[in-house]
């Protein structure tokens, strides 16, 4: 007797206006099983676990769970049928404190129907202390990390005690003991019979975990087997419909230009002290470390968006001052958060506005912008970028994460800047797309640009990077060239202090 998935999709479709998303797409999870979802951004992934956590509704086909056929209109409906979904893309009010998130919508409430603030505080640090989170209650997520928040929302998503949970790139944004815990936990729920959908572009980490394996491409399933019937050359070739020959692009040896970007001690308070390095024109220099070491914060004061306490920097030779935002652009230089939600996009707007939001004074002509010089200019970038999109009309919330990363990039690049600030410039995309980015970062080194490069995942920096920094507790605490590069080498001196 064949045991009856606890959830099931058959025959699903999913259009949206230029697109179709789905295809015919059959899903099935077992419980107390790990399915991983692989695919290009755009192969139809996270629109398939929207439709079962209730955000989007299929056009055809049907929801089975233990069985039986489902509506599932909206999230609330799909968490009264115990589903959960960790979403890739962090959705929370940054005025709301640690406790507020965690309940949000589900908060306790006392015999007059009002919100029990007392029992949702003690719900919280039990919580918390439950799973060896170190946040206080009332803090507020504006003044958390990435990586922070990502946690709580995967607790918050556990929490809910469901049957069927999403995760949607959950390790996307946190460091290596944070998803030694998050494993921990899913070896737990699958004891306790919790059926898990999971995506992931991290190829190590999905045959770690993953029961299943199923890769989709173009919003069509491709294959469903077993993790142990798979490995990961074959999973690539799945995905990206051919094989790669390389995870990263040959790279031409060239001698190194005159420097660029030169920072000598450069302070902020107990943040980061003291922190020296230089970057040379066509250069591309990686920034190590662990979650909190200070590069981030780094980056950040070089951008003009937090304070310097002290030191000096230098652009071109010639000492500058970066007060602000625009002092830091004026002088050439341009910077992708890591947090391309919050601080790279405006959701709202479309492809052309976004593309176009940092360069308009470029494409204005005497009654105002000149649309025709717009549209041909951001036209000409996509394509170079190989931005895959309906229009420029579109909005960029309905594109994949690996998309509205090249229209990031596409915006700054429009302004011609010498100095390209990178943080997590591939984070939560896919293995054809990570290509594509690291092709492009090289490109731009070649024709003399200087790229600094914030990246959490040492293969990277390994396979793109001319020379390394590595920080540990807010100090540089050593610089590697290329012949010395190796994960133990950037972890050994990640760990100094």
């Amino acid at each position: 007797m064949v045991d009856v998935p606890l959830l099931e999709l058959r025959g699903i479709e999913k259009l949206f206006p230029g697109v179709k998303a789905l295809s015919e797409m059959s899903f099935a999870v077992q419980a107390g099983s790990v399915h991983v979802l692989c695919g290009e951004n755009g192969a139809g992934k996270s629109t398939l676990c929207k439709i079962i956590n209730g955000i989007y509704q299929p056009d055809r086909g049907e929801i089975l769970i233990n069985g039986k056929p489902v509506v599932l209109r909206d999230p609330l409906e799909a968490r009264s049928h115990k589903i959960a979904m960790i979403f890739q893309e962090l959705n929370f009010i940054p005025e709301f404190t640690v406790e507020q998130n965690l309940f949000l919508g589900n908060e306790p409430v006392n015999k007059f129907g009002k919100i029990d603030w007392a029992a949702m505080r003690r719900q919280t640090v039990a919580l918390l202390e439950q799973e060896g989170l170190p946040y206080r209650p009332d803090t507020k997520l504006k003044d958390l990390s990435v990586s922070d928040i990502q946690m709580l929302e995967i607790i918050k998503a556990i929490s809910y005690q469901a049957n069927i949970l999403i995760m949607d790139e959950p390790t996307s944004a946190i460091s290596t003991k944070e998803v030694e815990l998050l494993f921990r936990k899913i070896a737990q729920l699958k004891s306790q019979g919790v059926g898990i959908v999971y995506i992931s572009h991290k190829m190590d980490e999905i045959f770690r975990i993953a029961d299943e394996i199923s890769v989709l491409r173009d919003g069509r399933l491709i294959d469903t087997r077993p993790a142990s019937e798979l490995d990961i050359e074959t999973v690539i070739k799945l995905m990206v419909g051919r094989k790669m020959e390389s995870v990263f692009p040959e790279k031409k040896p060239q001698a190194p230009g005159p420097v660029l970007l030169d920072v000598q001690k450069l302070s902020q308070g107990k943040t980061f002290r003291d922190v020296s390095f230089q970057l040379r024109q066509g250069e591309i220099v990686g920034f190590a470390g662990l979650m909190g070491a200070g590069r981030t914060e780094v980056v950040r004061a070089l951008f003009g968006l937090d304070e310097i306490s002290s030191g000096t920097i230098s652009i071109k030779g010639q000492p500058v001052t970066i007060r602000n935002v625009q002092d830091s652009i004026e002088h050439g230089v341009a910077m992708l958060s890591e947090d391309r939600k919050r601080y790279g996009i405006i959701p709202v707007r479309d492809v052309k506005e976004n593309m176009s939001l940092s360069s308009l004074e470029r494409v204005m002509g005497r009654f105002g912008i000149d649309h025709r010089e717009e549209r041909k200019r951001d036209t000409e970038m996509s394509r170079r970028l190989n931005v895959k999109t309906p229009s420029l009309e579109t909005l960029i919330s309905s594109l994949s994460g690996g998309n509205q990363q090249k229209i990031v990039l596409a915006k700054w690049l429009l302004r011609t800047p010498d100095i390209l600030l990178l943080d997590e410039p591939t984070r939560g995309i896919d293995v054809g797309a990570k290509f594509e980015i690291y092709k492009l970062i090289t490109e731009l080194a070649s024709e003399g640009k200087a790229v600094l490069m914030i990246s959490s995942e040492m293969e990277e920096l390994i396979g793109v990077c001319d020379r390394i920094y590595v920080m540990s507790k807010g100090r540089i605490s050593g610089e590697l060239q290329r012949k010395d590069f190796s994960q133990e080498n950037i972890m050994k001196l990640a760990l100094i202090g």
